[in-house]
């Protein structure tokens, strides 16, 4: 059975806006990375871990493993917590 993880990806540091994230992401974990002897690049024979599907919502996404027989595991977003704070917060002492 495939297995794959259900995600929100974090924003880059080229980021700051928030616009981007509301796609979740379906991403199928790989079975055997190895490592190139080579050029001692990691390397699989695995196909499937260059497959992303993105989704609108996380149902859809759960839909979509639950109807292709993907085993899957969400990963919840952490809630950030703004403070609204003004300009002149960075002079006043508490």
């Amino acid at each position: 059975m495939k297995k794959a993880k259900i995600y929100i990806p974090a924003k880059t540091a080229m980021q700051s806006g928030r616009g981007k994230l509301k796609s979740w992401v379906l991403e199928f974990v790989t079975k055997d990375p190895s490592i190139n002897p080579l050029m001692g690049w990691e390397s699989s024979t695995d196909t499937l871990e260059e497959v992303v599907l993105k989704f609108p919502s996380k149902e859809k996404a759960i839909e979509y493993a639950k109807k292709n027989n993907i085993s899957y595991n969400v990963i919840e977003p952490n809630k950030k917590e703004f403070v609204i704070k003004s300009y002149s917060d960075n002079f006043l002492k508490d």
